[in-house]
This record gives C-alpha cells, sequence and structure tokens, in this order.
C-alpha cells in the first residue's frame, strides 16, 4: 500500500495551524512550520462494539 493513497492531516494537533509538511523523522511524520512540531499520525485499528439496531 502506497502511502500517496493516504489521508493527509488537514491541520496541527497542536496549535491549529495548517501549514504542514511531510518530515524525514519516519513514516507518517508531519512538521508543522508554525509552531514548530514534528508529529505522527498512525492508523491504531477500530473500536470493537455490538451492532444495535
Amino acid at each position: 500500500m502506497s502511502s500517496e493513497n493516504r489521508a493527509a492531516p488537514l491541520y496541527c494537533p497542536y496549535c491549529g495551524e495548517e501549514d504542514l509538511r511531510p518530515s524525514e523523522a519516519g513514516h507518517g511524520a508531519w512538521e508543522c512550520h508554525a509552531c514548530a512540531r514534528v508529529f505522527t499520525v498512525r492508523f491504531t485499528g477500530l473500536l470493537s462494539r455490538a451492532v444495535t439496531r
């Protein structure tokens, strides 16, 4: 699976700015050029819930 098919974050989870760029820190890492933080985005899984109708 290619990272080109994955969604990118729309804003920084720390400051809310949208000036994000992919980081060389690793897979899923993003740099916020507004607050100078580097963070990662990772899919952990789905919640296990009973289906109710």
